[in-house]
């Protein structure tokens, strides 16, 4: 398999190279340049394998460069250890006809954790497969989740250092306190006065800035990503939508080939994307639901053809889909064109004017597959409020918003399709938010009391990794503007504090 930019520069890669240099030369993503499809007999054939087996079958679909045993190795050492607390990885919750699928049982409570404990491993076997000898340097730009799950992974891994942007003021207290309290001797962790999408594009830049990347050389440092713009990032995230599958199947829940929807709350594109390469893989999916919160860009998109970002910034209580300018939905234009000059044209519009239109046409061709809706906080709230009185299950908000976009999809289609609605974080990361929608006084409390008032109506308990961080010192107190992040970048890789 061999992977090719959306943007049109006709070097084509294998993965591991792919893998290691994160964005294409030319700005663009890396896609496979063919994709691979699969029968029902090896979908069913995942039903008594675990999970670290079933990501095996999965990977060595796209990763053909790796071996078996390189893959089984990465794969043993993400999800093989202890930091998992489920034994599925990704279990599922079942209420009748619908299902939450639950990827936030990793180290640090969200599903970043699900491709986040294999992409260090997968850089890693790539860096000594091509015998590069450089220091990779990852950049990421968080919006709360990735930040905390790309520092756990990439922590004190050999030929890496790690550098997270996120928000000042725009995370959670608890997304906050896991990035800052991060140990380990390759990471940093800098705020950034401004939102996310001041991260990301301070992020680009870097990558885009010849003059950076030749000091940067200089000191044999190489750049690469951990945000989902990066392949080894998003692949992993196909994996769980062929293991929900499975486990329907196994369950009883569906049979042979039945098709079923998917609900996702997503803000960058990069989740609901990993089920689209599902779906045009083979898995029997029929529709994939994108869920927004009141920064409902991809909403409008997908529904009227425009991608408009020159709009209000919204702060909402699902901070981590408080996003823009959504990376990876270059990598759904290129596959539904096959024309990479239409959609650096896109890109370049949308850089430029903050604006593009796709066409009716092509419109028509992504809604056979996408349906799109959204939700304010106060309709959150009241989706946590209703599946907590209804299921005695608490969801978190991102969850929440997928929850009540699903119910407005069947209210608005009809359709009764198995609806898996995909559960990105555990509710104790935005216990505030969580426990206000439940009406519990919260006053005088901070985040930490917080999460023990959660737990003592939540019949989950609080995730290990949430309840150690009040003893944890914060190491981390930088802050800048994001026209400096270059600067920043250049320190920590000279090894100085940001």
């Amino acid at each position: 398999m061999q992977y090719k930019s959306t943007r049109g520069d006709v070097l084509l890669m294998n993965s591991a190279e792919a893998i290691v240099k994160g964005l294409a030369s030319d700005g663009g993503l890396f896609v496979p340049a063919t994709m691979p499809h699969v029968t029902m007999d090896f979908i069913e054939s995942f039903i008594p394998l675990c999970y670290e087996e079933r990501a095996c079958k999965v990977l060595e679909l796209f990763l053909t460069d790796y071996t078996a045993a390189e893959l089984s190795d990465c794969v043993s050492r993400a999800y093989g250890r202890e930091n998992f607390d489920a034994a599925k990885r990704a279990p599922l919750a079942r209420f009748g006809d619908m299902s939450v699928l639950e990827l936030w049982h990793g180290p640090t409570s969200a599903f970043k954790d699900m491709a986040l404990q294999l992409l260090p491993q997968l850089m890693v076997t790539a860096l000594k497969k091509l015998g590069e000898k450089a220091t990779i340097l990852i950049l990421v730009a968080t919006s709360g989740d990735t930040g905390k799950a790309a520092l756990e992974g990439f922590c004190d891994v050999e030929q890496t250092k790690i550098m997270v942007f996120y928000p000042e003021n725009g995370v959670s207290k608890i997304q906050q306190a896991q990035m800052r309290t991060q140990e380990g001797k390759n990471v940093d962790v800098t705020a950034i006065r401004g939102n996310f999408d001041d991260a990301q594009r301070g992020v680009k830049a870097i990558f885009s800035d010849t003059a950076l990347g030749a000091e940067l050389a200089q000191r044999d440092v190489k750049l690469s990503s951990a945000n989902s713009i990066n392949w080894g990032r998003l692949v992993p995230q196909i994996v769980y939508y062929f293991s929900a599958y499975a486990d329907l199947l196994d369950e009883g829940c569906i049979t042979h080939g039945e098709i079923i929807d998917f609900t996702v709350p997503t803000g960058n594109f990069g989740d609901i994307l990993a089920g689209y390469y599902a779906k045009e893989m083979g898995l029997p999916i029929h529709k994939l639901i994108c869920a927004s919160n009141s920064n409902n860009v991809l909403t409008d998109f997908l529904r009227t053809g425009v991608y408009d970002c020159k709009r209000d910034f919204v702060k909402t209580i699902s901070p981590s889909m408080d996003i823009l300018i959504s990376s990876n939905l270059e990598r759904l234009l290129y596959h539904v064109t096959n024309d990479a000059e239409k959609v650096a044209s896109w890109m370049e519009k949308l850089q430029k004017a903050g604006r593009y239109d796709i066409g009716a046409t092509l419109l028509k061709t992504i809604q056979e597959t996408f349906w799109a809706d959204w939700a304010n906080d106060i309709e959150t709230e009241k989706m946590i409020e209703k599946a907590y009185e209804e299921q005695h299950y608490v969801p978190d908000t991102h969850t929440a918003v997928a929850w009540k976009v699903a119910n407005a999809y069947r209210a608005a289609t009809g359709d009764t399709h198995h609806m898996v609605i995909v559960s990105t974080a555990s509710p104790y990361k935005f216990s505030k938010s969580v426990l206000d929608a439940l009406h519990v006084d919260v006053s005088g409390l901070d985040a930490f009391a917080m999460l023990e008032k959660l737990e003592q109506i939540n019949p989950v308990a609080t995730p290990k990794g949430l309840a150690s961080l009040q003893s944890k010192p914060v190491l981390h107190h930088a802050a800048c503007d994001y026209e400096r992040m270059g600067d920043c970048v250049l320190s920590f890789a000279s090894g100085k504090d940001s």
